[in-house]
């Protein structure tokens, strides 16, 4: 009975991948589009502020945000002034934009191996930059390692993102492998049904790179 389950499992394996595809997307969906709501721009202000490669996209330097900080859901009129002209909304606007974009082609990759493979290779890079925010962000940590905060409990997640979507990239890329061995296949099948000798044939790239002698 547990051979028979295990079997089953294991003949599952593209399925689950689908799974996961499924999965970054419902994530990346909702939390993109949640970051046209003010105050979950807000909330990614310190991780984006003390980025050395993302601070450049606000106004302000940090840590001038500190003193403008809402609570979730809370509306201060000046401390939201300040973030429009911080370019907080501006900025998480265009983001969010980005990570729906980054889910709706690793959703793709259901149907199409080249736009799952496009959309698996950046949902791993964004998750390497969000990764980065541990060692940049001083409001990741309570004190020192291993005592990560709230926001930084949520950002250590995304190593479970990362693995997602190097499994999907590699999903993707055995997919672009098999098309181009079928169209390889394809290519010699015509050109022996026209009759054409198999000399006259160029080889793949593959066989060429195979058939070259060592220097």
């Amino acid at each position: 009975m547990m051979q028979r389950y295990l079997k089953w499992l294991a003949g599952r394996e593209r399925s689950f991948i689908h799974l996961i595809r499924i999965a970054i997307f419902i994530v990346m969906a909702w939390i993109g589009g949640l970051k046209f709501v003010p105050y979950e721009a807000e909330s990614i202000v310190p991780l984006v502020a003390n980025s050395p490669v993302m601070e450049f996209f606000y106004a302000k330097p940090a840590p001038e945000y500190k003193m403008y900080m809402n609570k979730e859901g809370e509306l201060v009129p000046e401390n939201r002034a300040w973030h429009q002209e911080n370019r907080t909304y501006l900025f998480a606007d265009a983001l969010g934009t980005v990570i729906i974009a980054i889910g709706i082609l690793v959703f793709l990759g259901l149907f199409s191996p080249t736009l799952g493979f496009i959309g698996a290779l950046l949902a791993a890079a964004m998750s390497c930059v969000t990764l980065s925010f541990l060692i940049t962000t001083p409001e990741a940590w309570v004190a020192h390692f291993p005592y990560l905060s709230g926001g930084g409990r949520l950002v250590v997640k995304d190593v479970i993102m990362l693995s997602g979507a190097l499994a999907c990239l590699s999903s993707s890329a055995q997919e672009l492998l098999k098309e181009h061995r079928y169209e390889g296949a394809r290519i010699g099948t015509g050109m022996a049904a026209a009759g054409v000798p198999a000399s006259n044939v160029a080889p793949l790239p593959a066989a060429r790179t195979a058939a070259t002698p060592e220097q």
